[in-house]
């Protein structure tokens, strides 16, 4: 039986409040469920998430992590007004630290502001753009977040696209932006990929398998990769990773280049290590990204990536995989690239580039101590989460 003295001595774990639009398996779900596993004990959670029927990344929430999704209503959606912002003050008491995710949640950033007394600090992430704003920022948006952000005790942001953004058009100070990329446990990608790890794919040697890995959302323009592969010069197999909206228009656009039967679409797949060396490349053909995680992962994996210059894509991938990220909206330069990467010597040398960078400078172990020595020192406590 612990002595009462032993039990006042130990440490107490923080109390974190998460308020996100959903809890899918995108790229901000996987990175908060493997940041809650990786501060195991030291911290227990509480989860208001706008959409409840997205919340795949329970899955990869480790077990014994101590953590709850709130069932009561949260009010986030809705016209701004001083009730909202009073219910979200309200959820937010008796934490140690309240953590923000993207445009969904400004309105408890906000609240922070209008209701300051007795709330914990707040600390925002902005993770992209997928919505009205995947094409640009709203004026409204912009005025909005500069008057909600002036009362966060950071932001973060994953990716050197988004920090300008912040400092120059959200107007934060430089001493409230983090920048902190995203990263993958890199030794993973460098064992032997399961052969079936995919549905419905089973590679081919003779074939160039091209890989496509994230949500089937408007701005990832699937069709156009379709449509880029569809005029190759070799044999190929086109292999599209996940779930979402645009399965139907990129089938259409397999069925009208006559490629049908060459483009295979998985669905959502668990674990990406199990299968990304399974691909000869990973093809992007997206209008807007920051730091998309598939590039870390297909780097760590050792393979060369295509891409348009969306996000930080640029200065992500190594030196010798540069010309292979091409101009914005060209599918024939996408094509084109991909083609040139059909010779296996030249393959083998960029993606032998891209893994030494990856596991030099996008191992999840850095980005783990970054954000749980952010998240102690904002809720006071600095050895919390060591």
């Amino acid at each position: 039986m612990l002595s009462r003295r032993y039990v006042a001595a130990m440490p107490q774990p923080l109390s974190l409040l998460h308020v996100l639009p959903s809890f899918d398996l995108d790229a901000r779900g996987a990175r908060v469920a493997r940041l809650m596993t990786a501060f195991g004990d030291r911290a227990r959670h509480r989860l208001i998430v706008a959409d409840a029927t997205r919340l795949a990344a329970r899955q990869r929430v480790g077990k014994g992590v101590r953590y709850e999704i709130a069932q009561e209503a949260a009010p986030l959606a809705g016209k701004p007004s001083l009730a909202r912002y009073e219910a979200l003050a309200k959820l937010m008491r008796g934490h140690d630290l309240v953590l923000t995710y993207d445009w969904a949640a400004i309105d408890a950033v906000m609240a922070r502001r209008v209701f300051a007394r007795g709330l914990p600090p707040v600390i925002h992430h902005e993770d992209g753009f997928v919505d009205v704003e995947a094409g640009g920022l709203r004026r409204d948006r912009t005025i909005y977040r500069r008057l909600a952000l002036s009362a966060a005790h950071a932001l973060v942001v994953p990716s050197r696209a988004l920090e300008r953004i912040a400092l120059e058009t959200w107007k934060q100070p430089r001493a409230r932006v983090h920048r902190i990329g995203n990263g993958v446990a890199t030794a993973l990608y460098a064992e032997r990929p399961e052969p079936r790890a995919l549905p419905g794919f089973v590679r081919n040697e003779r074939e160039l398998t091209i890989g496509a890995v994230g949500a089937l959302l408007p701005h990832k323009d699937l069709p156009a990769l379709v449509r880029a592969v569809g005029g190759l010069a070799t044999r190929f197999r086109l292999v599209i990773v996940g779930e979402g909206p645009e399965r139907a228009a990129i089938e259409r656009a397999a069925l009208a280049m006559g490629i049908d039967d060459r483009v295979v679409l998985t669905g959502s797949v668990e674990r990406p290590y199990r299968y990304m060396g399974l691909f000869d490349l990973l093809a992007l053909s997206s209008t807007s990204e920051q730091m998309p995680t598939p590039v870390i992962e297909a780097m760590a994996a050792g393979l060369p990536v295509v891409s348009p210059p969306v996000g930080d894509v640029a200065e992500m991938v190594s030196p010798e995989n540069l010309p292979y990220v091409t101009e914005h909206h060209g599918e024939v330069r996408l094509r084109d690239a991909i083609q040139d990467l059909a010779d296996p010597a030249l393959r083998a040398r960029v993606g032998a580039a891209n893994r030494g960078k990856a596991r030099a400078e996008f191992d999840e172990a850095d980005m783990i101590a970054r954000y749980a020595a952010l998240y102690a020192a904002a809720a006071g406590d600095p050895a919390g989460l060591d």
